[in-house]
């Protein structure tokens, strides 16, 4: 039974690839053509599979749908949170996690800092869309004609001497975040307050998401922040191969 699972499994990648007769898929397979249709037939009475009228098999629509209906019912903080929470004990910092909804970008997630001074963000509270490193990401993902109309529309408030002056300055600083893969907060929102920030990705490709390390200057410098980016960005990928199920889960911090 567990051999004719895996070989009815195996047909939907190679129709991924584009329609196959029932030779292609025998030979693909290495099975006889019977045995190819009977794994074919199973797939389309469960309309995973479709005959074309040329008789060459497709993907079929069911399985675009349940495709669809999981990404719906995935829950990125649930599956981030474990990953959160060991990045967390191994730096020691805050931790956040931060979508794009409705204009505004959002802390859906937290672990705070195992240090007395720690930093007062809230998870349902928006962030500071024009300095913090989690909305660099998560803008600078958006198509261009949608990133520079909603940067053309944003005020701009100096929170600190670095903070993003201007749409210009914010655009040209999304085209930066958008070429490198991550992002930074140096003092842009509080003077004393550092971040560093990487993308979370669906299987699309696509930014769903983004997560944060954060620190005070008194805690640690910027430089000294800098250096955990690699493992920022090693945590958010394997979020991001997880949410995907591109790859199996590893643990960045070992």
């Amino acid at each position: 039974m567990s051999q004719t699972v895996d070989r009815a499994l195996s047909i939907l990648p190679l129709l991924a690839e584009g329609p196959a007769d029932l030779g292609q898929v025998a030979d693909r397979l290495g099975v006889h053509k019977s045995t190819a249709l009977r794994l074919l037939r199973t797939l389309h009475e469960h309309g995973l599979v479709y005959r074309q009228s040329d008789q060459r098999y497709r993907l079929g629509a069911r399985l675009f749908a349940l495709a669809q209906e999981a990404m719906e019912n995935l829950d990125i903080r649930e599956i981030a949170h474990p990953h959160l929470v060991r990045l967390n004990e191994h730096c020691g910092h805050t931790v956040h996690l931060a979508v794009y909804e409705e204009n505004e970008v959002l802390y859906i997630d937290k672990v705070d800092s195992r240090y007395p001074v720690r930093m007062y963000s809230r998870i349902g509270k928006p962030v500071a869309i024009t300095v913090a490193a989690v909305a660099k990401l998560l803008l600078a993902d958006l198509p261009e004609p949608e990133r520079r109309a909603l940067a053309e529309r944003l005020d701009y408030p100096l929170y600190t001497p670095r903070s993003t002056p201007n749409a210009d300055a914010f655009l040209k600083e999304l085209a930066t975040v958008r070429e490198q893969g991550w992002a930074t907060d140096l003092g842009g929102h509080e003077e004393s307050i550092n971040c560093v920030a990487a993308p979370i990705r669906g299987a699309d490709g696509r930014v769903v998401a983004a997560m944060s390390v954060s620190a005070p200057n008194v805690v640690v410098t910027a430089e000294e922040l800098l250096t955990l980016l690699p493992l920022v960005r090693r945590t958010a990928a394997a979020i991001s191969g997880e949410y995907s199920g591109r790859t199996p889960v590893k643990d960045p911090t070992v």
